[in-house]
């Protein structure tokens, strides 16, 4: 198994530790789609029991990377063109309604605020920083969905973005996301002028870019 070599003098448990070595390996390649993550070998080769693992692999299952089975064990989940845009329909309709909603509720401070997060993922971006951008993108959407005043509609998209945080890092990645920069400077705009449908739209295009993107990017990893 192919994983980088854990450095325990990090400020993160172990269990984070370990869920970034698999994690980084996942989105690399080199862990494979369908192929297996054995505790054993990872104990041994980490030289630490496997409690830390067992935490690590139930942690990249809640975001989508891994995949448990019995009597088959943990495995790399794939990325199929129906997983990507089953879970982009549902978040484009989802997130563009919780936009909507925010719409009245976003005060300028907290526009301002959705601005220089973008800004920043922007220079991201341009730094090739892509954990950087990651967390910044996931900040983004964020920001305006805590404010659509319905709890409930919120905890749904967020564990939602969590089961799927792949596709996300997965688009981060990809090289593709100036486009999505460039749409979430429209729905700062919208923002501005209260424009309610229009932010619900803009929301959704969003979320079509993603899945288009990824989409993309599955076929010419299968062609290749």
């Amino acid at each position: 198994m192919g994983l980088r070599q854990i450095d325990l003098q990090k400020k993160q448990t172990l269990r984070e530790q370990i869920a970034d070595a698999i994690r980084d390996a996942i989105i690399k390649g080199i862990l494979r789609p369908e192929e297996r993550v054995a505790e054993a070998e990872m104990a041994n080769k980490f030289n630490i029991s496997r409690t830390p693992i067992r935490e690590a692999i139930r942690q990249l299952e809640t975001e989508g990377f891994i995949k448990v089975q019995a009597h088959r064990g943990a495995y790399v989940a794939p990325i199929t063109e129906k997983d990507i845009r089953e879970f982009y329909e549902i978040k484009s309709l989802l997130e563009g309604y919780a936009a909507r909603l925010a719409c009245s509720r976003m005060g300028e401070e907290d526009i301002k605020k959705l601005e220089e997060i973008n800004n920043k993922l922007e220079e991201a971006h341009k730094k090739n920083e892509w954990r950087l951008a990651f967390k910044l993108h996931n900040e983004f959407h964020d920001k305006f969905l805590r404010n659509c005043g319905n709890e409930k509609l919120y905890q749904i998209l967020h564990a939602l973005t969590q089961q799927f945080q792949r596709f996300r890092i997965a688009l981060t990645m990809s090289g593709k996301i100036e486009g999505s920069i460039a749409q979430h400077k429209e729905i700062v705009n919208a923002f501005r002028k209260r424009n309610a449908e229009g932010i619900e739209k803009l929301v959704q295009e969003n979320a079509t870019y993603g899945s288009e993107t990824l989409i993309s990017e599955i076929l010419k990893r299968d062609q290749a």
